[in-house]
């Protein structure tokens, strides 16, 4: 699918490097009306380009283009936009700099108002590191957000969220093309492994005793994992996984000098309506953390995804009953 990009100069990161053009990629749908009251930013999540999230668009979705005008900006380090991957020397594969979500959300502030004029959105709706860009938006552009949708989703990575990261990022770099900072080729193996490590994770143990993946199109077990968990990895660029991986590493909406590390402050700060989706059977993004910090935001509603799809129930592709969870929040929310 076609897209645009949006280049900002000497573009300076939260952690102290600048990118001599940054380069944020994005792609519309729908139409902004008049007073440009009507958009909605979609941002990606980890390992996704906009074509991989983009399912929900469309008429009588979650997301509906006829009524909306909806920005899916790409993440930083996703391969399409400024990513090791695509940035000339010397920032590419083992010197790309970190990317917090703080860059993130300041490149598509800049792209909202200097390309559609933008000041206001109606909704930010995000999964997973989409949540987290969509809670930091919340908090360091209050009057710039009148909504969020945040599923399966957190303000801070938790302790136990880190672990799961550290170990997948172990995994991949196991791979015999890693050289301490780089690989010297595609690192097949590695992938593999990242894959199936990640699919214990994603989805819940009761997905697996009910053997959910037959329904999803898939004849075994084994299937499952080598077309959709290791296909999903084998067709990114390893350095963009790790880069985006470290930058869900450090996600922390109160990791700023306007906060100054004080989460309870920077969940204070958003004003927006919001909804925070946590899945009953996250096991990364638990819904016991999700309420944690719901509890701290002034106008926030905590509604659980009762669902065995595990993580994977917020962005439910294939599974039908998640997205009406999903579409019935967002028609609440813009009521």
């Amino acid at each position: 699918m076609t897209h645009s990009t949006f280049d900002l100069p000497q573009f300076r990161l939260q952690r102290g490097m600048t990118l001599p053009t940054a380069r944020l990629a994005y792609r519309t749908y729908g139409t902004l009306n008049a007073d440009r009251s009507n958009a909605i930013l979609y941002p990606t999540s980890y390992g996704a380009q906009h074509s991989d999230i983009d399912w929900l668009i469309g008429p009588g979705r979650v997301l509906d283009p006829d009524k909306w005008f909806i920005v899916i900006p790409n993440m930083f380090g996703n391969g399409l936009s400024s990513s090791p991957s695509n940035v000339a020397q010397p920032l590419g594969p083992g010197r790309f700099p970190l990317v917090t979500h703080w860059d993130n959300v300041h490149a598509q502030r800049a792209l909202l108002r200097e390309v559609f004029g933008i000041e206001r959105l109606a909704l930010i709706y995000g999964w997973s590191m989409g949540a987290q860009q969509a809670l930091h938006w919340g908090a360091l552009f209050p009057d710039a957000v009148a909504r969020i949708v945040a599923v399966c989703g957190s303000a801070r990575t938790s302790e136990h969220n880190k672990v799961f990261l550290q170990g997948v990022r172990a995994t991949l770099t196991g791979d015999p093309h890693w050289r301490g900072d780089h690989f010297t080729a595609h690192p097949v193996q590695g992938l593999r492994a990242m894959g199936r490590v990640y699919a214990g994770w994603a989805m819940s143990q009761a997905f697996y005793r009910e053997r959910l993946w037959q329904g999803a199109g898939f004849a075994s077990l084994e299937d499952f994992l080598v077309r959709s968990w290791e296909a999903n990895f084998l067709r990114r660029d390893a350095h963009d996984l790790l880069a985006s991986l470290e930058t869900w590493m450090v996600s922390d909406i109160s990791d700023n000098a306007v906060f100054g590390g004080d989460l309870g402050a920077a969940l204070g700060a958003i004003t927006a309506r919001s909804i925070i989706m946590p899945s009953r059977t996250d096991l990364y993004f638990t819904p016991e953390d999700s309420e944690a910090e719901t509890a701290q935001m002034p106008n926030a509603e905590f509604r659980v995804i009762e669902s065995i799809w595990g993580h994977r129930a917020g962005n439910p592709a294939l599974n039908p009953e998640d997205e009406a969870t999903l579409a019935r929040a967002v028609a609440d929310v813009l009521s």
